[in-house]
């Protein structure tokens, strides 16, 4: 079926409805997680100051057992040689069984982390704001008669772009974001300081794998529409009827291979600059209200 202006999809079961590509240089991915490495490295040795950290093995085991929404778990990685810590043990399986992710680090590390200076190990980052599912996103557009709009946001690792889009998307209307649960920054304190208030409003659901949730989506009637600068739709095309999902590639990377595989269609920006790209918040918020000044005709 041509992309152009293509209306409800009919739920369907299986099916890649995207052109195969080549993946992008090996060389480049490896730059840009270099990059990122660096970057929460740093931010991690400058001791950059949050108010979602809970330090020390009981406080930490006491969030995770009364279902604290925890982004990331740091604990003591081992010494060759050494015997693992019973608690600390204890406390990586309770992750585990939550389906935090986990980053064994150098004492070092955890010492430039740390803001109490007694973290005993073991330092858990918590969310500043709770996460949705997809089906309460979904419940509350159809309670207030609209046709959803979500934006999914590919591994995007910058907290300042995350913020900038949840103002985007609150501005705009969309109805919530999906982020993937890993390698993916979360909904911290500097997410929330850079939304400036848009956390609040803006539903946020947080999955394991936004490969097989796209799918789900288009089982569900949506279309996907991914941003790429090869992508052979402009992203003013008439495109934007029926539930849709927008996706978003990461700085640097852009989508991923397997994600871009699921979208039904893939949408450029033309530019006529020397610089070749834009930032993942300025690139969201020109397909974002393209998308919902036509859904508006």
């Amino acid at each position: 079926m041509s992309p152009r202006n293509p209306g409800p999809r009919q739920p369907r079961k299986g099916g890649d409805f995207s052109k195969r590509r080549e993946p992008r240089p090996e060389l480049m991915n490896r730059i840009a997680r270099d990059t990122f490495d660096r970057a929460m490295k740093e931010r991690e040795e400058n001791n950059v100051p949050t108010d979602d950290r809970i330090e020390g093995r009981n406080p930490v085991m006491e969030a995770l057992r009364a279902g604290r929404t925890i982004n990331k778990l740091y604990v003591l990685k081992l010494q060759d040689g050494g015997r693992p810590d019973p608690v600390l043990s204890r406390i990586i399986n309770l992750a585990k069984e939550n389906h935090v992710p986990i980053m064994e680090v150098p004492r070092q590390n955890l010492d430039n982390m740390s803001q109490t200076h007694n973290h005993q190990g073991v330092i858990a980052q918590a969310a500043s704001h709770e996460y949705t599912d997809i089906d309460e996103i979904l419940k509350r557009a159809e309670e207030k008669g609209e046709v959803p709009l979500l934006l999914a946001l590919d591994e995007l690792k910058d907290a300042y772009n995350l913020g900038s889009i949840l103002r985007i998307a609150d501005a705009a209307g969309v109805s919530g974001v999906i982020i993937p649960q890993h390698r993916s920054i979360g909904l911290d304190s500097m997410v929330a300081k850079a939304s400036a208030g848009a956390i609040e409003y803006v539903p946020v659901a947080r999955v394991n794998n936004l490969s097989r949730t796209l799918l789900e989506l288009k089982d569900k009637g949506f279309w996907v529409a991914g941003t790429d600068a090869e992508g052979t739709n402009q992203y003013s095309d008439d495109v934007w009827s029926g539930p849709m999902v927008i996706v978003i590639g990461s700085e640097g990377e852009g989508m991923n291979k397997n994600i871009k595989d699921k979208c039904d269609f893939l949408l450029s920006i033309p530019m006529a600059g020397s610089v070749n790209s834009l930032n993942a918040a300025v690139a969201a918020g020109i397909v974002v209200f393209e998308a919902v000044k036509q859904r508006r005709k």
